[in-house]
């Protein structure tokens, strides 16, 4: 198992986005394509690697914050992989895709939205706090930030939905993924994110509370993630590749 050490603070600029790319791009390689994990590590690697072009590019006018958010949003998920590797217990928000990542009822679509419901729904919060920490800023200086990582996830949504799913031919209305799909809003999610972040922060003083709110905050998530990764029955009717109905289907 690849080994993820810990970043220091002083390598976020000079090896930060470079340093997480690497990483997953080990990962990539290291898990089978089918693994749970691995179908959001290919997501969200896809998603890091735009954003590493897009600070070369100079879209980020805070250059400084913005890899700084972004390096210690990754840390959040590669913390929570080594825990595994090294046969620990994750965040309560991340054990439904690691208990279920081989399940072979639950659809790679499924993989990839529990994987962003956990990134979002409970590291980015975290991820804003950590920034802040290392930065010496508030919340509300990251804001900015903060919008632009999140064009950067409605990206990872849109990808997410060119690449795994299903045909206009597959996914039916009757489908339970459908109905998956409309009961989890990646929109909805960053808000919530921003709303834990800016409470978690209001809370550094009292960090009993504080300890409490995150602890609640991880359940609530894994929750939502352990149903979003409900085994489902294949389609009813999948056409083979020569077209057709299969035989053992019968014809509507």
């Amino acid at each position: 198992m690849v080994r993820l050490e810990r970043f220091a603070q002083d390598t976020v600029l000079v090896h930060g986005l470079d340093a997480v790319v690497r990483r997953m791009r080990a990962l990539d390689a290291l898990w089978p394509e089918r693994d749970g994990v691995a179908v959001f590590n290919r997501v969200y690697l896809a998603v890091t690697e735009e954003v590493s072009r897009r600070v070369d590019a100079g879209h980020f006018s805070d250059v400084r914050a913005a890899v700084t958010l972004d390096v210690r949003f990754a840390e959040r998920y590669l913390g929570a992989v080594e825990a595994v590797a090294l046969d620990r217990r994750p965040p309560a928000c991340w054990r439904p895709l690691f208990q279920l990542r081989g399940h072979p009822g639950v659809r790679p679509l499924q993989f990839a939205l529990a994987g962003i419901n956990a990134h979002i729904g409970h590291d980015l919060a975290l991820a804003v706090v950590d920034a802040c920490r290392t930065l010496g800023c508030e919340p509300g200086e990251l804001e900015d930030e903060f919008d632009q990582v999140g064009e950067v996830l409605i990206a990872l949504e849109e990808r997410i939905r060119e690449d795994l799913m299903p045909g206009p031919d597959l996914l039916q209305i009757a489908d339970p993924l459908t109905h998956l799909l409309g009961a989890w809003s990646l929109d909805r999610a960053r808000d919530a994110a921003w709303s834990a972040a800016r409470a978690v922060w209001a809370l550094r003083e009292l960090p009993d509370l504080a300890e409490e709110f995150t602890n609640r905050l991880d359940a609530g998530v894994g929750l939502v993630g352990r149903c979003l990764l409900t085994p489902l029955e294949p389609p009813p009717y999948t056409a083979p590749p020569g077209g057709g109905w299969p035989r053992s289907s019968p014809r509507p």
